[in-house]
């Protein structure tokens, strides 16, 4: 059956409605279901992480435990590899995002971001040993990376042409290659150190720091009233206590004084 032009544009029409018809529903879906989905990072604690009795904990697991309540339903985590993130809320298995979502204008083109909620910091690790004092000392290097991380996009920006890089699944196997000496040093997050020095005390340090950035919660592009339930539950928790004290015990430190009121390239507020 040939179909005429008036029924394609009729269609044409209604699938544009489509993500606008989902988005919209969403909250509702969340509340029908009567629990949220979240994707957390399975491997990078602090922030994330599945711990021995297979439950997700760690610094992200805190706050979307309450962003349920806040909420009012249950929480469902999703262990989620670093390149897995986005695809996994852009296909509908998780309805929101709290897993060490650095706030880039590149992201921000395929998801929602909230407003920041956590502050990181992006940097080379590598062994003391290892002479490293510009961004021309990493040519030499073999580094490792997780796989479409920002640490990823922040070695592959600030090495010298020519530099090995390698890409790996996610943190903890990024951190085993520099234990095990698949590579010379790691672009990790600022808690790195910390993980690499509980096996191997006092043979590695931060070698160069490339960038400070925020994180902030992701929903989908469009869905407004999830995203506006996520920029009220961080205001909330930066006032209540909650914000502080996910920082004292998972960061072993104080929240920053202040965090942006706007990022360039990175809208808070879904259009």
């Amino acid at each position: 059956m040939t179909l005429s032009r008036r029924h394609l544009l009729g269609a044409a029409a209604a699938g544009a409605l489509l993500p606008t018809l989902a988005a919209a529903q969403s909250l509702a879906t969340i509340k029908s279901r009567g629990k949220v989905l979240i994707g957390i990072q399975g491997d990078n604690p602090p922030w994330g992480f599945v711990n021995t009795s297979g439950t997700a904990d760690g610094f992200d697991a805190e706050l979307g435990r309450a962003f349920g309540k806040f909420l009012g339903v249950e929480t469902e985590f999703q262990p989620l590899a670093v390149a897995n993130r986005i695809p996994a809320l852009t296909t509908g298995r998780v309805d929101i995002l709290f897993a060490t979502m650095a706030m880039l204008p590149e992201r921000a083109k395929v998801v929602q971001f909230s407003k920041p909620y956590v502050a990181n910091i992006i940097q080379l690790v590598a062994a003391k040993s290892a002479t490293v004092k510009t961004n021309a000392d990493m040519k030499p290097l073999v580094i490792g990376v997780p796989r479409a991380s920002v640490q990823d996009t922040q070695i592959t920006k600030n090495a010298p042409d020519g530099t090995t890089i390698r890409r790996f699944d996610d943190d903890a196997a990024t951190i085993q290659a520099l234990l095990s000496g698949q590579v010379d040093a790691v672009g990790g997050n600022m808690f790195y150190l910390d993980r690499i020095g509980a096996t191997k005390p006092g043979v590695f340090e931060t070698k160069l720091e490339f960038t400070r950035l925020f994180n902030g919660a992701c929903t989908r592009l469009g869905d407004k009233e999830l995203n506006t339930a996520a920029n009220s539950f961080v205001d909330q928790i930066k006032t209540n206590g909650l914000l502080a004290h996910a920082y004292t015990t998972w960061m072993k430190q104080e929240p920053p004084a202040s965090f942006p009121d706007a990022i360039d390239g990175v809208p808070f507020i879904a259009a």
